[in-house]
């Protein structure tokens, strides 16, 4: 048994490097923001976007008139692409439930699903004007039932990009900034003069973005630290190089940090896809960063075993995985750290970026191993309640309540259930644990 690296990419103290210096930078921004405000943030949209409007909240008619500038074709699209997404979230969110039950005579326990109060959903543009996250973030937020949705979004070329504002507006936003970077999601989250501050983040973006995000965590709840894209593919001889080649560059292409990365049992399968990859970098539009990103965070391994694949894919636990086996059920059942799987040469992860239904949001950077991504279910946070109705009931709980407070010292805790028992455990008590 053996596992080989037939190619790898940066070493691990190398990522950290870069990650120290982007956490330096936004530590510093962030602090501006704070302190200053409006003005921070104007001078941040205007030195990184050369865009300083007299507002960056978009009007009704400011959103109509970008709205008339999307085709008819890809506002088809774009509905399209919600009304799946919408489906699968509204079935997400019928499947949580409040909860009462008495779990003894006379005792109430129960919770609420109440969603999130306010939400600002970060979208991306920078090189890729990322449409589909406007859908990800900002529709899931409204099935949930938040009942103030911010959303920010960079300019494209010096204006509002149409199609984002349309996702956005169609996806039931509330109020629409034209911000990109950190001083977005800088403003959402610490509030600025005219932003008020919102309860949590939510969204992709770059690297200082997400460290951005992970620097706000607690101030703010945020849906998870999602850094880079990364792809997996998984696959044994019954697919061919075309394919793991073409699966794994369509997502380097994101960034010049985009890891990329091919586990198979079948060497053959290993190098024919190294040498498809050089094929296709000579004619992708996009080489010129996917390129980069391949060549620094780029990894094929080759396993001898089934078992052998899945512990490094659990191990490595990336966002997307791609499973093109002859047993994708297998992995189906078996894996348990990963951000979404796409099983079968039929599905891949761009219909799960842009139309499928599932959301894009995932978790990256080993995340996987203790958390899932965006969903319904992120808007939503479950409150207990509880209520004692009896006096019996309020005597028993009493009772042992005041005892195992004793047991750990706290004799004012203790009080708060003795004060009961006098009050309401003289006439009668049940269930043959008597306040003594």
């Amino acid at each position: 048994m053996a596992i080989t690296h037939l190619k790898s990419g940066k070493p691990a103290d190398e990522r950290a490097e870069d990650d120290a210096k982007v956490r330096a930078s936004v530590e510093e921004i962030l602090a501006d923001i704070e302190a200053r405000g409006d003005a921070a943030v104007r001078e941040l949209a205007t030195k990184f976007d050369g865009y300083a409007p007299e507002s960056f909240r978009l009007t009704p008619s400011q959103i109509e008139a970008a709205m008339q500038k999307v085709s008819a074709r890809d506002m088809e699209d774009i509905r399209f692409a919600q009304a799946q997404i919408r489906r699968f979230a509204q079935a997400q969110r019928a499947s949580i439930t409040d909860v009462e039950i008495e779990t003894l005579p006379g005792v109430i326990l129960g919770h609420r699903n109440i969603p999130v109060q306010s939400v600002g959903c970060y979208v991306p543009g920078g090189k890729f004007p990322m449409v589909a996250s406007a859908h990800m973030s900002v529709l899931t937020a409204q099935v949930a039932g938040v009942p103030r949705i911010v959303a920010s979004a960079p300019p494209v070329k010096g204006e509002p990009h149409p199609a984002i504002v349309a996702a956005m507006h169609l996806g039931g936003a509330h109020e629409i900034y034209v911000l990109g970077g950190i001083q977005a999601v800088g403003a959402m989250a610490l509030g600025t003069q005219t932003i008020e501050p919102v309860h949590m983040l939510v969204g992709p973006g770059n690297a200082y973005v997400a460290e951005a995000k992970r620097q706000l965590f607690g101030r703010v709840g945020i849906d998870l630290f999602a850094g880079p894209t990364e792809t997996m593919v998984i696959a044994d001889d019954t697919v061919d190089a075309e394919i793991c080649a073409t699966d794994l560059l369509g997502q380097a292409e994101h960034g010049y940090n985009s890891p990329a990365c091919l586990i198979t049992n079948s060497r053959a399968l290993a190098e024919a896809t190294l040498a498809e990859i050089e094929r296709l970098l000579a004619i992708l539009p996009t080489a010129e960063t996917a390129r980069i990103s391949w060549r620094d965070y780029g990894d094929v391994i080759v396993c001898d075993t089934w078992d052998e694949m899945l512990a490094v894919a659990d191990d490595m636990a990336y966002e997307h995985v791609q499973v093109m086996t002859d047993r994708d059920d297998w992995f189906l059942d078996n894996m348990r750290a990963y951000g979404a799987l796409f099983l079968g040469p039929r599905t891949n992860v761009a219909n799960g970026d842009k139309v499928i239904g599932t959301n894009h949001t995932l978790p990256t950077r080993k995340a996987g191993r203790y958390t899932g991504g965006l969903w319904v279910g992120k808007f939503l946070k479950t409150h207990s309640y509880q209520r004692i109705l009896t006096d019996e009931a309020a005597a028993t709980i009493g009772a042992y309540g005041s005892r195992l407070c004793m047991l750990e010292g706290f004799v004012g805790h203790a009080e708060q259930c003795n004060v009961r028992v006098r009050r309401y455990g003289r006439r009668n008590v049940a269930y043959g644990a008597a306040a003594e």
